[in-house]
């Protein structure tokens, strides 16, 4: 799960480049482009520094980051959506791949946080 997390996130945040490439080169596309590139590609930086924590507790401290961070890059995903910066035909496969992650990720954070509680 580990090695598939890692590259899927990597993959979202190939997508997410090349999306912020493609926004129109206008102040608020700018300043959307700048807002999604760093929380999306947090993620995944995120979540390989948490394959490598020394401990459970520590483990979950990062998730909890990727779990913040993926759920601001679906707000920044639909508010491009919902504000017609960007087609939305072009969005529905990202941000259904966002909200995949995202309930990955909280799964994962559950899962967690209930073995530290328990032991």
């Amino acid at each position: 799960m580990a090695a598939d997390l890692k590259e899927r996130t990597f993959q979202f945040s190939l997508r997410i480049i090349r999306l912020v490439n493609d926004l129109p080169r206008t102040y608020i596309g700018e300043v959307f482009g700048r807002q999604i590139l760093r929380c999306s590609t947090s993620v995944g930086a995120n979540y390989r520094a948490a394959c490598r924590a020394k401990s459970e507790k520590d483990f979950l401290s990062k998730m909890k980051i990727c779990e913040e961070e993926i759920d601001e890059s679906l707000y920044w995903l639909e508010l491009l959506k919902h504000a017609n910066i960007f087609p939305e035909r072009m969005l529905t496969d990202i941000i259904s791949e966002t909200n995949e992650l995202c309930a990955i990720i909280t799964a994962i954070c559950k899962t967690t946080a209930s073995k530290i509680n328990k032991s």
